[in-house]
């Protein structure tokens, strides 16, 4: 591993933060903090923290001794000064004398000497950066430490590659213990520049920033040459299916499968956003033949048990063409999966006298021969957290079979770090929004209504996909954050259903449409020519038909139900003038909103529309307000106030009726006016 440090880039944060008068100790800390916490190989979602020791005053003026640490909730790859809040040191040290303290009580006593009551809290191991006594203190869970000591003789493996340079700690939780013991091995050991931590991770010292850092660079660099001496072949490969399907074909049928039932819910499911990985790394690492020996050991470094579980599950290899019978098989092996977490828990709660309350039991991290690994969270942000993790597991495990045999913690202490009191009280207090947990495609996703229907949708907590034609309007809708941009043409079969398959593949499938792609045909009937007809009926219907057929496909294969949303459109009920090619089509749109109403209610399918009206949009143009309102004799202000309530309707409305109607979950075809009031265009 290579050093990142630059003494140009250095001097330049000392010169930054000195403006806020934080000292160059505090600002290199910061500095070589981001350094670590950018290398994946070292950190990885909140897998480390730094610290630094010095001096603060407090709000009387006062000097003291102070442990400036990070902070939870700070990413090391973008920390800030305010992400190393200061904890007086002085109580830190007293609590070296006493035997025994709870966590609940550990994390308390910490924030009772932070110097600002509003920093976040300390990290759960800033006693063993108090205790330790060197001036800075970095702490990694570095890939290649970890192969070392995850390993049936890893501490004699660590203490060839390290010597005397690093005192070794046997495998203890995070928390008041582990302090203890790590403070054991420092004094033991007054020359050591580091601790290995069995099972865990790594620690190295010096007296600045740079000094620790590179130390901690060194480390690791002997661990991955130690790595490279004692490497062989890996994994023999298992025997597969002629053809293996895609990821996107299974990706609905594995969400489905992973979803959680609500209890009083009338049949509701908690669901879950995927994240698929698959390098050649990864499928070598799922079409080994060992692989549910290897996999099911347990985590590379005990946190990632938080946000993966201990264990993956393996389901077989899905074979191209014969995915009924794969899925009975997968859905076995993930019902087997459910009912061992079970057992699981219940070996081990007693151990806590029964007090502690199941997770969910699905799990967190999918291989699947052929096709990769899938993982899954609250969330696309929790699944690629935990798709990283669980591609680290994969690097680590890779290397640590290449070397001998992966060996991880016992089966009690991951339930002790799964079911930890502080994670627990963080998980108990977490809040989701509404349409969490639910993945939404827009059909004309970048025009008004899209965007503003994206951004709906994202506020309420989902995950959105735009759907429209490939340009820039389309990439700057993605680039504006309004959701994922999907090339496609409503009007093609095959460009549908290959946008369907890029949204299985990114976020594993589809539980909310919203068909609002359309454009507006005007001209007499009798004048009007089939082709303009056509084409018109091709956009507003028969393009909604397709993207629907498209999107029920996927919501069958998930069985967790699904709502359909339609732009259906005043002129469906309340036809105009010389707009009959636009209204034609939007009236069999209607009928088609209640026709998947009646076929597949019965499948927790809803399907409801929005009957909109005078909307700026690519529909409702300038151009078009100036020759409506001119030829109504009113301005244009007046001609878009034109209705009861007297205000001008707008795509955020629209929006908002969408968002209404997915959260209706006791209705089903029906159809939502938003058009301020207009009495011609009431449903009879």
């Amino acid at each position: 591993m290579k050093s990142a440090w630059s003494e140009r880039e250095a001097a330049e944060f000392v010169e930054r933060y000195a403006a806020d008068g934080i000292g160059e100790d505090l600002a290199l800390r910061v500095y070589t903090t981001r350094l670590l916490g950018s290398e994946p190989r070292l950190v990885m979602h909140g897998g480390g923290n730094t610290s630094v020791k010095g001096r603060a005053r407090d709000v009387t003026g006062t000097e003291l001794d102070v442990l400036y640490v990070k902070g939870s909730g700070w990413d090391m790859g973008t920390i800030e000064p305010p992400g190393l809040p200061a904890v007086q040191l002085d109580p830190l040290l007293g609590l070296a004398e006493i035997d025994a303290l709870s966590d609940e009580d550990m994390v308390n006593l910490q924030r009772r000497n932070l110097l600002d009551s509003k920093a976040p809290n300390p990290s759960v191991e800033t006693l063993l950066h108090a205790w330790v006594p060197r001036t800075f203190i970095d702490h990694t869970h570095a890939n290649a430490a970890l192969v070392l000591t995850d390993q049936p003789h890893g501490e004699e493996i660590c203490r060839d590659v390290y010597g005397d340079r690093a005192a070794i700690v046997p495998y203890i939780m995070p928390g008041f213990d582990l302090a203890k013991a790590a403070k054991a091995a420092a004094d033991a050991h007054p020359e050591a520049e580091g601790l290995v931590l069995l099972k865990h991770g790594l620690f190295t010292f010096g007296d600045t920033a740079h000094e620790a850092y590179e130390r901690m660079i060194e480390f690791v660099s002997l661990a991955e040459a130690r790595i490279e001496r004692g490497r062989s072949t890996v994994f023999a490969a298992a025997a597969m299916p002629r053809a293996v399907a895609s990821a996107s074909e299974i990706a609905p049928t594995v969400r489905g499968m992973l979803a959680n039932r609500r209890d009083g819910d009338g049949g509701g499911f908690e669901r879950f956003i995927l994240e698929h990985r698959a390098s050649p790394a990864i499928l070598a690492y799922v079409g080994g033949s060992e692989l549910s020996r290897y996999s099911q050991v347990g985590t590379v470094t005990p946190d990632h048990a938080i946000r993966t579980k201990p264990l993956p599950v393996v389901l077989p290899a899905p074979p191209a063409g014969d995915l009924a019978a794969w899925a009975e098989g997968a859905r076995a092996s993930v019902d087997a999966y459910r009912e061992a977490y079970a057992v699981y828990f219940e070996r081990h709660n007693p151990r806590y006298g029964g007090t502690k309350r199941m997770l969910d039991p699905s799990p967190r991290v999918i291989l699947v021969p052929g096709v990769g690994l899938f993982a899954s969270g609250r969330d696309a942000r929790a699944a690629a957290a935990a798709a990283d993790l669980a591609e680290t597991t994969v690097d680590v495990i890779t290397d640590a079979e290449s070397m001998d045999r992966f060996e991880s913690i016992t089966e009690a202490e991951l339930f002790d770090i799964e079911y930890w009191s502080l994670e627990q009280a963080k998980l108990a207090g977490a809040k989701e929004k509404a349409l969490a947990r639910h993945v939404v495609v827009v059909t004309g996703g970048a025009g008004a209504i899209g965007r503003a229907t994206a951004a709906a949708f994202r506020a309420a907590g989902a995950e959105v996909a735009l759907f429209d034609l490939p340009g820039p309007a389309l990439d700057a809708a993605g680039a504006a954050g309004a959701g994922l941009a999907v090339p496609c043409d409503v009007t093609d079969d095959a460009s549908v259903d290959r946008a369907f398959g890029i949204v299985a593949a990114r976020f594993g499938g589809v539980d909310i449409l919203v068909s609002n792609a359309g454009a507006a045909w005007r001209g007499p009937m009798a004048d009007v020519t089939d082709d303009v007809l056509r084409e018109s009926f091709e956009l507003n219907f028969f393009a909604h038909q397709r993207v629907t057929r498209a999107a029920v496909r996927t919501m069958r294969a998930q069985g967790t139900g699904g709502c359909l949303l339609f732009n259906v459109s005043k002129q469906a009920v309340n036809p105009g003038p010389d707009f009959g090619p636009y209204g034609l089509p939007k009236a069999a749109t209607l009928g088609l909103v209640r026709q998947y109403a009646i076929e597949h209610g019965w499948e927790g399918i809803r399907s409801n529309g929005v009957n909109a009206d005078r909307i700026r949009s690519g529909v409702l143009t300038d151009e078009m307000i100036a020759s409506r309102s001119e030829a109504r004799g009113v301005s244009q202000d007046a001609y878009m106030r034109g209705n009861l309530l007297g205000r001008e309707v707008r795509a955020e409305d629209v929006a908002g009726a969408f968002v209404s109607l997915a959260l209706a979950r006791a209705t089903t075809g029906a159809i939502l006016t938003v058009d301020g009031g207009n009495v011609a265009a009431a449903l009879r």
